[in-house]
């Protein structure tokens, strides 16, 4: 139960962080282009993978401290962070074949299910 916790707080802290960081782009930006999210993308990695890091090397941090960081504010600021990491992880095993049909397979069959979802509604309502 505290993991599930830890992962809720952190995550309303991500949500916030990110619809912060939206705010300010769509205050300051022509809109023409997504920089809010490929700029929280870029953030989010940069930190999933040095807290990793730090975390495996040089800090004994317990599951919940974990949890509420990595999936909970990392997770809610951008799940690419978790993706990233999931290939890093499966790259360092030596899975590269496993490690390509994943990002492969995650960025067409996310697009695919995205627009096929659009497609569903669209013809239900409309």
């Amino acid at each position: 139960m505290k993991v599930l916790l830890a992962v809720a707080i952190g995550g309303a802290i991500g949500a916030i962080a990110r619809f912060q960081l939206s705010q300010s782009f769509i205050k300051s930006s022509s809109g023409d282009f997504i920089y809010n999210i490929l700029v929280a993308n870029i953030v989010g990695c940069f930190l999933m993978g040095v807290c990793y890091e730090f975390m495996n090397l040089k800090m004994n941090v317990g599951v919940e401290w974990r949890a509420f960081f990595m999936v909970g504010v990392l997770g809610a600021f951008t799940t690419f962070s978790s993706f990233a990491l999931d290939v890093f992880i499966l790259v360092e095993r030596g899975s590269y074949l496993n490690a390509s049909m994943y990002i492969l397979s995650s960025v067409v069959f996310s697009i695919v299910g995205l627009f096929v979802g659009i497609y569903i509604m669209r013809t239900i309502i409309t």
